[in-house]
């Protein structure tokens, strides 16, 4: 499987150790630790599609960040969580819906509350969420669409920086910025000559690293999304409308 590969954005790599999203269901029942920890982590990874969904709600660049706060407050407070079905499997499906209720029903309410107040995730940076949504928020696209398109942007932002981590752990920097136009399966540029003139390798050398390259890649967007499901078997359905959420966009 090849794979289109956007620009590398220079965030820290988002890892969810062991977790999974049949974890966090959990949470609906108890107060599962280490379902609340992975839920939060989630919400931390993908709330630029949820802050992009609600600027498609208001024109008011404010308004849509207390919204956003307040539906993430909403939802780490386990107000959401009641409304968690076995149907509703994907992460991904869940936010979406929970983010359409919430704009549509408690709109006045909990941006009247969180301005100012307690911030529920880390630091959320709006000045990168603003940036990132340019391209979206300056054409005519629907706010479902808007999510659709950033949920799909920071999965693979995520499993590239996690590529990179790994590369950068184990001293192959310069094999990673090398190698990593080629994850496509594209040769651009000059190709692999290049990248052997710089690592200083045979062209076979450059095209095993590659292939090793991509496998790894592949391992690790299973591994990602196999967090936002609720069975292995859902995972390769979201594999395919990933990509073909981007081949829309």
């Amino acid at each position: 499987m090849t794979s289109p590969v956007p620009s590398p954005v220079a965030r820290p790599a988002q890892r969810f150790a062991t977790t999974r999203w049949s974890l966090i269901v959990q949470a609906r029942n108890r107060d599962d630790i280490p379902a609340r920890a992975a839920l939060e982590e989630l919400c931390e990874a993908y709330w630029l599609p949820v802050y992009g969904f609600m600027r498609r709600q208001t024109d008011d660049v404010h308004e849509a960040q207390d919204l956003t706060q307040g539906f993430f407050a909403s939802l780490l407070a386990r107000d959401a969580l009641a409304d968690l079905h076995p149907d509703r499997g994907r992460f991904r499906s869940f936010l979406l819906a929970a983010a359409k209720h919430f704009a549509c029903n408690e709109w006045d309410k909990q941006t009247a509350v969180v301005r100012g107040g307690k911030v529920v995730l880390h630091s959320l940076d709006y000045e990168f969420g603003e940036r990132e949504l340019s391209r979206e928020l300056s054409r005519e696209q629907s706010a479902e669409a808007v999510f659709e398109r950033r949920w799909a942007v920071a999965m693979l932002d995520g499993v590239l920086n996690r590529l990179r981590a790994e590369y950068e752990f184990s001293g192959k920097t310069v094999m990673f910025e090398c190698l990593s136009p080629f994850l496509s399966g594209d040769q651009i540029g000059d190709g692999y000559p290049g990248v052997c003139e710089t690592l200083q390798i045979s062209p076979e050398a450059a095209r095993v690293a590659a292939h090793r390259m991509r496998k790894r890649y592949r391992q690790i967007l299973r591994e990602e999304i196999a967090h936002t499901t609720a069975t292995p078997q859902e995972v390769d359905d979201e594999i395919r409308y990933l990509f073909a959420t981007l081949r829309r966009s």
